[in-house]
């Protein structure tokens, strides 16, 4: 277990000016299976690579969740999104509206993505992180689980220390940059059908949804 501290941590960074090496270094565990606790705009996430299967299950298992709860994944684009996810016109107003930001997205999944992923389900949750570092990245290694931090129904990690209080060594790398801006999960909101259906109470609002939406 290590753990990297942004030499901006606790400040607000329009760009990520963590160095390199430490960049390479994370990104390697992630794509040889291993797992890495990163900052969001909500909360801390784990991040490992969403089509390795024996990554996901160690996913599950560092955070004693159940099997059949699905892990949502972090994309940095709409176009690294299209192609785990099918996009409808719904999806695509939200996205234009509040993406980078605090909401996740469940959409029709694509072959891509395994059973194991998403509990057997057809539907994979899906956001986009205001984050620089969470964004950076994603843009080097691409797509990644984004579950948040911590043992299954503990608090929300807002903190890399929260996070490691709860996993421990189960995690390879810690990436603190300190308090995270929201202090709170991001909405979810099934738009699979092109129907609106709030699944978790967020930062974005039924309101500010319905509005994006255009609908009353």
């Amino acid at each position: 277990m290590k753990v990297i501290s942004c030499p901006n941590k606790g400040k607000k960074c329009n760009e990520c000016v963590l160095n390199n090496s430490d960049l390479e270094n994370v990104s390697k565990v992630i794509k040889t299976g291993g797992l890495v606790v990163y900052p969001t705009d909500t909360l801390y996430g784990i991040a490992a690579d969403p089509f390795n299967d024996s990554a996901v299950k160690k996913v599950y298992l560092s955070k004693n969740r159940p099997f059949d709860m699905s892990l949502s994944v972090a994309v940095s684009d709409v176009r690294m999104l299209e192609s785990v996810a099918v996009l409808n016109d719904a999806a695509r107003k939200l996205i234009s509206k509040f993406l980078p930001g605090p909401l996740t997205i469940l959409l029709t999944k694509k072959p891509t993505i395994s059973d194991l992923l998403s509990s057997g389900d057809n539907l994979i949750g899906i956001r986009i992180p205001d984050h620089p570092f969470a964004l950076r990245l994603i843009k080097k290694v691409g797509p990644i689980t984004a579950t948040s931090a911590n043992h299954h129904s503990k608090p929300d990690p807002v903190t890399a220390e929260m996070a490691k209080k709860d996993l421990g060594s189960s995690v390879d790398y810690y990436v603190d940059c300190g308090k995270t801006r929201y202090q709170t999960g991001s909405t979810i909101i099934d738009v699979s059908e092109g129907d609106v259906e709030i699944l978790r109470a967020g930062v974005i609002s039924k309101e500010e949804i319905i509005n994006a939406l255009g609908r009353r």
